[in-house]
């Protein structure tokens, strides 16, 4: 199945590395040097891993067809796909596009909206839902919040705390 795995960021340094937004949790087994991406766009790719290092947290990858930061620069907002094996064993993994469109309700069946997006962010995702006013809310997805998703019965249950779906209204 293919899945997004990193968002090209901006340039660094001038050998054609570029920092990424990881949207993986498994960073180790996708970024491994020789590995190739489909992308979105697809007239980016595919790109070919050249290499992977760290610098102060922050993920730095290098592409074959990057050779130099004007190259770099050009890849700026591209999606990296991999091709993953589902993981059947792990109960509490879901991607994003099984998640999109899924309604939302509270732990007492209030219905809220339904499921816009997830929100990739370093310490928990966040899931982006739309709201019956049509305003968006972030709920962090951690299962004190979100103790059910049920992608078969396309609902999610979050149990919110007072306040959460009314942030940012004014």
């Amino acid at each position: 199945m293919d899945v997004v795995v990193a968002r090209i960021g901006k340039a660094h340094g001038l050998r054609g590395e570029v920092t990424v937004e990881v949207r993986t949790d498994a960073p180790r087994e996708r970024f491994v040097v020789g590995t190739s991406f489909t992308t979105d766009p697809a007239s980016a790719g595919p790109l070919h891993l050249r290499s992977v290092r760290d610098h102060n947290g922050i993920t730095l990858l290098g592409f074959e067809e990057a050779p130099d930061r004007t190259a770099a620069e050009g890849l700026r907002g591209t999606l990296l796909i991999a091709d993953v094996e589902e993981d059947e064993d792990d109960e509490n993994a879901w991607y994003e596009k099984d998640l999109v469109g899924l309604r939302v309700l509270t732990v007492a069946g209030e219905e809220v909206g339904e499921v816009a997006g997830v929100d990739s962010r370093p310490a928990q995702d966040l899931l982006v839902v739309k709201l019956a006013s049509g305003r968006e809310a972030l709920v962090p997805f951690v299962e004190a919040l979100v103790p059910e998703v049920d992608v078969e019965g396309g609902r999610v249950v979050i149990d919110p705390p007072a306040g959460l779906l009314e942030l940012d209204e004014g």
